[in-house]
């Protein structure tokens, strides 16, 4: 990941990242997977739809899409290990690890150096076939495999992402300003939302769909069939109970659920900026 090496060093150095410090830790192994993987020799890059069939009531405060269900991590982590086992089973003796975005691996850029598709304006991994609605994963193994390679960029001369962005965060084509970004600010920045802010968050309590959403390739996302990413309850929960939500009701409605990184009362704050 040579190529990836200065652009990382220069987000990093122009404090892109905001506070979510873990960005810095582990460049060396960012870049190369075999100071992660010990006799590592290909990455397997996977998708995992998870565009919704149903959506939130639009009056609400909104969640991103990736949250209405179970937490992403556990579910994908389990059928990756399902997969390492299988291969393990036809091929022998296969070493390796799985990875759900919770590791020091440069998911992204490794996707799109396989050809599951491209890195768009808004930084996100895009497919002709079903847009960009997708978890990305990894099998980091020890087997020399035949690789595929880098597909086209096919965004074009298209801007709606960067000019849809409610906090102009993607600051130019391909670079977000991760300290702007709405899901940096529900999610990650754990002090107060900075004033500037404020009326500027598209009603978003956590996380953020627009620049996805307004993405020309995702009018070909297609319904996920994962039954463990649906939660009615959380789709139909009027404005007046988002507002009113104890933290009983909130251990209920977001059990297991990814919405449990903010807590109740980082939901609570990102709400009350919303008023």
């Amino acid at each position: 990941m040579e190529e990836d090496a200065p652009r990382l060093e220069k987000w990093l150095n122009e404090h892109k990242h905001g506070q979510m410090k873990y960005m810095e830790n582990y460049f060396d192994k960012r870049l190369d997977p075999r100071l992660l993987v010990e006799g590592a020799k290909s990455v397997i890059s996977l998708m995992y739809n998870y565009y919704p069939s149903e959506k939130q009531k639009v009056s609400g405060p909104k969640i991103s899409k990736y949250a209405y269900g179970k937490d992403y991590h556990e579910v994908i982590k389990d059928k990756l290990t399902e997969f390492l086992n299988s291969l393990k089973e036809k091929i022998g003796d296969v070493n390796g690890r799985v990875f759900v975005d919770s590791a020091p691996v440069l998911e992204k850029s490794w996707a799109a150096k396989s050809g599951l598709g491209w890195i768009g304006k808004n930084a996100n991994l895009i497919t002709k076939e079903s847009g960009s609605f997708y978890f990305l994963a990894e099998l980091i193994i020890d087997l020399e495999l035949e690789y595929d390679g880098p597909i086209k960029d096919y965004c074009g001369t298209c801007t709606k992402c960067i000019d849809a962005c409610p906090t102009q965060a993607i600051i130019e084509p391909y670079i977000v300003d991760g300290s702007k970004c709405i899901s940096y600010l529900t999610i990650e920045l754990k002090e107060n939302i900075p004033t500037e802010f404020k009326g500027k968050m598209d009603n978003w309590a956590f996380g953020c769909d627009v620049c996805q959403d307004v993405c020309p390739w995702n009018s070909f996302s297609k319904p996920h069939n994962e039954p463990l990413f649906s939660n009615r309850t959380l789709l139909n929960l009027s404005e007046k109970e988002w507002h009113e939500m104890t933290e009983e009701t909130f251990k209920v409605v977001f059990n297991g659920s990814a919405v449990k990184r903010t807590k109740y009362a980082g939901l609570k704050r990102n709400l009350k900026f919303l008023e």
